[in-house]
Formats: structure tokens, C-alpha cells, sequence
């Protein structure tokens, strides 16, 4: 198993990236990223609600899981002109790297730029695809390193 945190998309967010390796085959990924979004309409991560969210600045905003609340931020990504939903973009991403070998995600990394990447992962319309798959790849090499 190995995990990244990793600053895929922007600078207001963060993504976790984690993956199964067997041998040198990603065989499990996850992926979800966190922003500070609305108390009132989104659920923030646990205890968002008691002393961790106090410590926030703006109380009206708490730290939240993208994924979680996908139908929120999605909506967002709508008026953006997107069709597909975080969730399923964060899934697409997921099934992606499922299968490859962590020197074919790095060979694709290689040969590929954030702006190809966006339009080479079937079902997956963000444009940090690249960002997410670079997340995936450190998350491999911290999983190898263990």
C-alpha cells in the first residue's frame, strides 16, 4: 500500500491518492481531493463540526471531501460546461491505473503532457488528469519504498 497527498489541482485543494501494489502491478486506487466548501450545503471531514473546524478562519466553510459531496461540486463543474461528475471522473482516473505496472504509469507521465492527458483517459474530462496521475504514481513509489 502506498499513499501521496498531493497538490494535483490548483492551489485552493489537495488530493489523496492511494494504491495497491502486487508485486509491481497497481491492483487498487483511490483517489479523492479536499477543499474548503460550504458548512451549510456540503459535509465536511469528521470533526469539521467540533475543535478541528474552530480553527478555521471563515466558520462558514469547512474542510470537505470532493468525492463526498460530488453532487455539490459537480453542480459547479456543470455551470463550467462539465457533463461527467467528480466521482466518476475520480473513478475513471481510478480504473485507469488499475492494471498498469508502475513503470507504465511512469513511461505515460513521461511521454505525455498535462494537456494530452486530458483527453486520454476514457470517461475522465478534468483537466488535472495529469496531476491526478502524477499523484497515483507517488502514491506507487511510496507503496515500493515501504
Amino acid at each position: 500500500m502506498g499513499k501521496a497527498d498531493w497538490a494535483a489541482h490548483g492551489t485552493r485543494c489537495f488530493a489523496v491518492a492511494v494504491v495497491a501494489l502486487q508485486g509491481d502491478v497497481i491492483v487498487g486506487a483511490y483517489l479523492d481531493e479536499y477543499q474548503m466548501m460550504p458548512k451549510a450545503e456540503t459535509t465536511g471531514v469528521p470533526n469539521s463540526d467540533k475543535d478541528f473546524g474552530q480553527v478555521f478562519v471563515n466558520q462558514e466553510q469547512a474542510l470537505a471531501s470532493k468525492k463526498l459531496n460530488s453532487a455539490y461540486y459537480s453542480n459547479n463543474m456543470a455551470n463550467a460546461g462539465s457533463t461527467v461528475t467528480i466521482a466518476n471522473n475520480f473513478k475513471a482516473l481510478e480504473e485507469f491505473v488499475v492494471g498498469m505496472t508502475v513503470a507504465e504509469l511512469e513511461e505515460f507521465l513521461t511521454n505525455n503532457s498535462s494537456e494530452t492527458a486530458v483527453d486520454l483517459v476514457t470517461g475522465a474530462t478534468l483537466v488535472d488528469n495529469y496531476g491526478y496521475l502524477t499523484a497515483f504514481w507517488a502514491a506507487a513509489k511510496d507503496a515500493q519504498s515501504n
